[in-house]
């Protein structure tokens, strides 16, 4: 997997897999990254061994995507999420709009800019989560973003093929990021144990393999899926969530 001479857009990359996915891909000699998120301060501090541009600004917002030039690109990762936990009686709609503004609309914005930009044999992978293919108590907002973009993006796939640009989605399960400090039950316990162990007595409960990924994993996962190793597949989900949604 080597990306030499490879111009590459990641969304959500200040923090978590996207900031992993941009580590992975300059060590793998990609020669532009073009880093999205609206965190400026962690953004511009991110220190890679390639050229990159930060772009600081709100994937949902249309007006941000129309001022920004990507220039011609060859990849593109679709990273960019936010989560909010709760019951359907309990949740707010602005709430839901937020996550379903940035999960959703957000990924629309930029499969589309991304599509506009990139030249034939290019390819894209979207970030969605085995959220959007098992069902869970507290996570109607995120979980319906996550399986709409799912199929956001085999649609994508089927209107991109014509060009040869490739379109696939990978589908984390628990993974060591700070989305996870969004979570009440999550925060309860890794101020009881530690954050460490709590992600330990999570994984051992809901993953046969009793284990969380790590962003890295995932990181080098998607690199995977925007390569020419993966030249067969596109509409593809890659499930790697620790055998959670079995």
């Amino acid at each position: 997997m080597q990306f030499s001479g490879k111009t590459i857009v990641v969304t959500g990359a200040a923090s978590g897999i996207g900031r992993a996915t941009a580590e992975y891909l300059a060590k793998k000699g990609a020669s532009k990254l073009l880093l999205v998120d609206v965190d400026s301060t962690a953004l511009k501090n991110l220190q890679l061994s390639c050229e990159s541009q930060a772009l600081v600004g709100d994937v949902a917002d249309e007006r941000f995507w129309d001022a920004t030039e990507l220039g011609e690109i060859d990849h593109a990762v679709v990273n960019a999420g936010v989560a909010r936990i709760g019951p359907i009686v309990e949740f707010s709609f602005e709430d839901w709009r937020r996550v379903l503004s940035v999960n959703l609309d957000g990924a629309f914005l930029t499969i589309r800019a991304a599509l506009r930009a990139i030249r034939a044999g290019g390819s894209i992978v979207v970030t969605a989560s085995a959220a959007g293919i098992k069902a869970e108590p507290g996570t109607a907002a995120y979980g319906s973003s996550k399986a709409a973009l799912i199929h956001l993006a085999r649609i994508a796939a089927r209107e991109a093929a014509a060009r040869n640009v490739r379109v696939n989605a990978i589908a984390p399960g628990g993974v060591e990021t700070h989305i996870w400090d969004e979570n009440p039950m999550f925060a309860d316990l890794a101020n009881q144990i530690g954050r460490k162990e709590a992600f330990a007595q999570m994984a051992a409960v809901a993953t046969p393999l009793n284990r969380f990924a790590m962003p890295e994993d995932i990181g080098a996962q998607i690199a995977f899926l925007l390569s020419d190793l993966s030249g067969t597949m596109t509409g593809s989900l890659l499930v790697s969530d620790g055998g959670y949604s079995i």
